[in-house]
């Protein structure tokens, strides 16, 4: 998901002296807050040609918001030139810790109006320049960078509240579950337009939103319940299984779609550890307003000890690098990419701590002979949501070859009607594209191998139409003929992020071709997510036995759609590293411990007691087990 915009290929920046600066801003990209934090901290020192930058965005202003901006503020709405800006501290175990630098958020509508307006005004914020973010109505809000000392103190106040959060009832701590999900619920409309103004299509927002109230609903809240405590009455015996937390935890979450994941540290607190978490200084304001607008109050509000929580800002590779040499951190939650992950995991567990990794994904999906192919088509265009800038969406699909032609050209009728704009547009679903070299190179070498292009193939200006500098990139489909020349190809074996969805087709159909397909998503090197569409109930029975390959498998579903009771991430292979699985962070980020509180037992006869208390049960079930083979 787009928090802001980079630069690539096409606008060339220098320097008066006539050198490099360290970071060239040339044509946006995808999310317009990094692409904003890069220029504003990267050439602080150089002077941008700016004039033929502008004089290309003049292209994208085919549709000017209003400056009237109407703003929802919890149960207060006015509307007035420019909103309030919001201003966020450090939150260090309960107190609000000033600092003297400060990380900025410009509404991401306005810096595809004028991108070099709006570098100017950021970097002139962040360097202290001027002082009139609170004036001006693109400033959304401002974040502090977090000093060494606040960092410090964060992960000793968190160790030094753990023991007492720990043992705080699981019902208290359920409870700040239960009040979470009604907060957000409350203030749903104002959390989707704190991350609009991010830079997120509006249609993405609602689904994140939409994700963190299932994720926090009735369902989820009572199977955490019997997850983290279990109990049994056996004879003499109350035998208890709890999870006991960790200790403290840090997380930090990705750049595309930092405050939604982050919220995946709301079930490590009601697993009982103190959590620190780091907001990416290239989109800090979700972030802080999620914790510090509605987890904290309600965290103190419950009576929580003061370390149990803080949230911090800064530069992220200096602050992992903290959290890895620290001896007081117990688990290291991470999203990235999985290069950067396993790595980080193997160096976590060299220094004795737990890691828990979300990582890349490269989804498939099947369409069988025999599926809805009218919904089929609606959950493959699920790609294109933020411009396929999402871990969890289609990657590629494998298509019957009964119904490939029917349902291709019913999907690319589907995709020709998504279109690029502002993220405040309800009807706009992509974003402008971070690897837009990488999407061309991959594009060249699929076609090179092979596949055909069926849609897409080119950037787009903020209106539509075709242009060889859009900051957009037309929705892609490429066809390719075969499951083994399927495997040859980068655009199908990488993680792709970008609108590219290879549709591939199997040369024929034949008795072994299910086997043939469901071997190759297992052999898929990354496990995020499946689907499957089919009506054939004997196929649904083999995909349950026999797809091993992801944390979540759905069949007949939407892909990227959130359901409760299951959890919305993690999975296999370098999706989430060697202990990959469906991640619930309460069960990652502690640690199962039996309990058994005996009465009236004579331990010298409890040393050779062997004897079921149900032995006459399994004697029963024993029969009905061979009369039911009979």
């Amino acid at each position: 998901m787009p928090a802001g915009m980079a630069f690539k290929n096409g606008w060339k920046s220098g320097c008066a002296d006539g050198s490099r600066p360290a970071y060239q801003i040339e044509r946006p990209a995808t999310s317009c807050v990094v692409a904003l934090e890069r220029c504003s901290t990267e050439c602080s020192e150089h002077s941008i040609v700016l004039s033929s930058v502008n004089q290309a965005f003049h292209k994208c202003k085919t549709r000017m918001f209003s400056n009237e901006i109407k703003f929802r503020f919890g149960r207060r709405e006015r509307t007035e030139i420019g909103i309030f800006m919001r201003s966020y501290n450090s939150y260090i175990a309960g107190t609000d810790q000033p600092s003297t630098s400060w990380v900025y958020s410009i509404r991401a509508s306005a810096v595809l109006q004028d991108f070099v307006a709006s570098v100017k005004l950021k970097r002139g914020l962040e360097k202290g320049l001027r002082d009139d973010g609170a004036d001006h109505q693109d400033v959304v809000a401002r974040c502090a960078i977090s000093t060494q000392q606040q960092l410090d103190e964060a992960l000793v106040r968190a160790k030094e509240a753990a023991p007492a959060w720990a043992a705080f009832p699981l019902e208290k701590r359920l409870e700040l579950a239960r009040r979470f999900h009604l907060e957000v619920k409350k203030r749903k409309q104002e959390f989707i337009d704190v991350l609009v103004a991010e830079g997120h299509p509006r249609k993405l927002a609602e689904w994140e939103v939409a994700g963190i109230l299932q994720c926090s609903s009735f369902e989820s809240l009572e199977l955490w319940e019997r997850q983290l405590y279990e109990e049994r009455k056996i004879g003499p015996r109350k035998l208890l299984l709890v999870r006991k937390p960790d200790g403290v935890v840090v997380l930090s979450p990705p750049q595309n779609a930092a405050a939604s994941n982050s919220v995946g540290g709301l079930a490590v607190l009601v697993a009982g550890n103190c959590l620190v978490v780091k907001a990416p200084r290239s989109c800090a304001f979700g972030v802080m307003y999620v914790w510090r607008e509605i987890v904290a109050p309600i965290l103190e509000e419950l009576g929580a000890p003061p370390g149990v929580l803080s949230i911090v800002c800064g530069n992220s590779g200096n602050i992992l690098q903290q959290w890895m040499d620290s001896p007081l951190v117990n688990d290291i939650f991470y999203f990235g990419s999985s290069q950067r992950g396993i790595q980080l995991g193997i160096d976590a567990v060299a220094c004795g701590k737990k890691p828990i990794l979300e990582l890349a994904g490269k989804d498939g999906c099947v369409v069988w002979q025999d599926a809805d192919l009218e919904k089929a088509v609606e959950m493959l265009t699920e790609c294109f949501f933020g411009s396929g800038q999402i871990c969890m969406v289609p990657k590629y699909a494998i298509i019957h070859p009964a119904i490939a032609e029917q349902l291709i050209s019913m999907l690319v009728a589907k995709v020709a009607q998504i279109k690029p704009g502002y993220p405040e547009d309800p009807e706009v679903l992509l974003s402008p594209v971070l690897r837009a070299d990488e999407y061309f190179k991959y594009l060249k070498e699929s076609v090179e191998a092979g596949a055909t292009i069926l849609s897409g193939g080119h950037r787009v200006e903020l209106d539509g139409a075709i242009s060889a500098t859009g900051p957009f990139i037309a929705p892609t489909l490429v066809k390719v003929a075969g499951l083994k020349k399927a495997r040859s190809m980068s655009s199908v074996s990488d993680e792709t992020f970008f609108p590219l969805l290879p549709l591939i087709v199997p040369e024929a159909d034949h008795e072994l071709l299910l086997t043939e397909v469901i071997q190759f998503i297992n052999e898929n090197q990354y496990g995020l997510r499946n689907s499957f569409w089919t009506g054939s109930q004997a196929v649904i029975e083999q995909l349950v036995r026999t797809v091993t390959n992801g944390g979540l498998l759905k069949i007949n579903d939407s892909h990227i759609g959130f359901t409760p009771w299951l959890a919305t991430h993690g999975g296999t292979g370098l999706t989430g590293g060697p202990f990959g699985e469906l991640n619930y962070p309460l069960l990652r980020s502690s640690h199962l411990q039996g309990i058994s509180i005996a009465e009236g037992v004579q331990p010298r006869l409890a040393v050779f007691e062997s004897t079921s208390f149900q032995e006459e049960k399994h004697k029963v079930i024993a029969v009905d087990d061979c009369v039911r083979m009979v």
